[in-house]
């Protein structure tokens, strides 16, 4: 992985993190879930666009 993809997928775990935090914490926000799985859609897209290079 480049640098910029690395980055995303770190910030794609580190958002899971904070989402199931607040989960935790607060209940659940089916908005922030949403987010999250969009994120990870993008950070699979960038990882298999990265791989077809």
């Amino acid at each position: 992985m480049r640098g910029s993809t690395r980055t995303m997928a770190w910030l794609t775990v580190g958002g899971l993190v904070a989402v199931t935090a607040y989960t935790v914490a607060l209940g659940s926000n089916g908005w922030l879930w949403f987010a999250w799985v969009v994120l990870g859609l993008a950070t699979i897209g960038a990882v298999v666009a990265k791989g077809a290079d």
